[in-house]
């Protein structure tokens, strides 16, 4: 758990970085017209997710077949490399191309969800998720910050500095990451069935809860690509706050959410089961979304953070309800599968975000209202209370 909480840590660290500046270096390469920035910016999350769709469940399976290590170093190695050609990109087609090979190998995420289901026993996984969680929130303290100090000296040195972090990774998977799925438990070959992203969304029809469970991640993963697709541009616009003030509110973003994942994720759901820690999650991230919408001022979006904090209960409990559903030997599948359907709604995510946005915000809209994606993203949390309050409704037998 430590070696795997290290490898999504450094991960995590390296996109922070570039969080802050990625949008603004866009709009560099358009004239500086911010409108044109976020349809691009949406394009550009539109193509990460739709390669994403076809290539993680490629990587669950290979996962699946020859271990979790190899391809997690791949990824790391294909970040690495990644963020140089982003640093030294003279256009935009260059940045899109450097885009498109991230896309291509970045898998340690799902693979590392697969990787904790491998060691740990099933009542312990929502926490070990949690701490999958803390690592992301700590990454989010660290890199935006640290992005925003290096954006505001030279917008490309976080490209940098997150290229030395992936490659510096890789280096440390090499040597000290371990294999976490023994040979006599993985699939005996790779199957192309499986692989395939059609493929991996049929695996999830054979098990019905998972099925439901399975919705939830989408429109999860749905409403969740507001924050990738306009927060920068959006931050700007509504509330004035360049790349340093943008850097010190992810931080602050992060660090609400490593201690309720860290802290607080494992002990709630001891407490109250996995279903109600599901539950409350999603009415944490309705409630922080509103505010968001609503916010006039930068103190109430900043109020709206520790309430959105909350949402992180939501999946962790998914995660450790679907994985008590299938084998050791369909874990990555699972994990593929669920990442498609991330990368499914990534599809057309961030252009939807990125257009209303931008509706919202050209001088001859009939409503100026920066706030009208996070609206939209809480009619999407709304609709996932719904459907996580039925998929996991406990099964009523009949009296006899």
């Amino acid at each position: 758990m430590i070696f795997i909480f290290i490898t999504v840590l450094i991960d995590i660290l390296a996109f922070g970085l570039i969080i802050p500046v990625l949008p603004h270096l866009v709009e560099g390469f358009v004239g500086g017209d911010t409108a044109t920035a976020a349809w691009w910016v949406g394009v550009f999350g539109t193509t990460f997710a739709a390669i994403q769709f076809v290539c993680t469940p490629i990587q669950g399976a290979l996962s699946d077949r020859f271990g979790r290590r190899p391809v997690i170093l791949l990824s790391c190695l294909g970040l690495g490399l990644d963020f140089v050609l982003m640093a030294l990109a003279p256009n935009l087609a260059w940045l899109f191309v450097g885009r498109v090979l991230s896309a291509m190998t970045a898998a340690s995420f799902s693979i590392a969800n697969a990787y904790i289901a491998d060691t740990t026993a099933p009542e312990q996984r929502a926490k070990s998720y949690g701490m999958l969680g803390a690592a992301f929130g700590l990454g989010f303290i660290i890199g935006p910050v640290v992005g925003g100090v290096l954006g505001d000296i030279d917008v490309r040195a976080p490209f940098w500095a997150a290229a030395a972090l992936a490659l510096a990774n890789f280096l440390y998977g090499l040597f000290v990451l371990p294999e976490s799925l023994p040979v006599e438990k993985r699939t005996p070959r790779f199957d192309w069935a499986h692989a395939n992203p059609v493929g991996a969304l049929v695996l999830l029809r054979r098990y019905p809860q998972v099925f439901g469970l399975a919705a939830v991640i989408f429109l999860d993963s749905l409403a969740h690509y507001v924050f990738p697709s306009v927060f920068v541009l959006f931050a700007d616009v509504r509330f004035d706050w360049g790349i340093k003030q943008v850097g010190y509110v992810l931080a602050g973003v992060g660090l609400c959410t490593a201690i309720v994942q860290a802290g607080l994720i494992g002990r709630i759901v001891k407490a109250v089961g996995e279903r109600r820690a599901l539950l409350i999650g999603q009415s944490a991230g309705l409630a922080g979304f509103l505010l968001y919408a609503f916010a006039g001022e930068g103190w109430l979006f900043l109020l709206g953070i520790p309430v959105m904090a909350f949402w992180g209960l939501a999946n962790p409990s998914v995660q450790a309800l679907a994985t008590r559903a299938v084998g050791a030997d369909e874990q990555g599948r699972l994990q593929g599968a669920f990442m498609s359907l991330a990368s499914l709604c990534g599809v057309f995510a961030p252009l939807m975000y990125a257009s209303v946005f931008a509706h919202a915000i050209v001088p001859n809209a009939p409503l100026y209202y920066p706030g009208a994606p996070f609206l939209l993203a809480a009619v999407i949390v709304a609709l996932a209370f719904w459907v996580s309050h039925r998929a996991t409704r406990p099964a009523v037998v009949p009296a006899v």
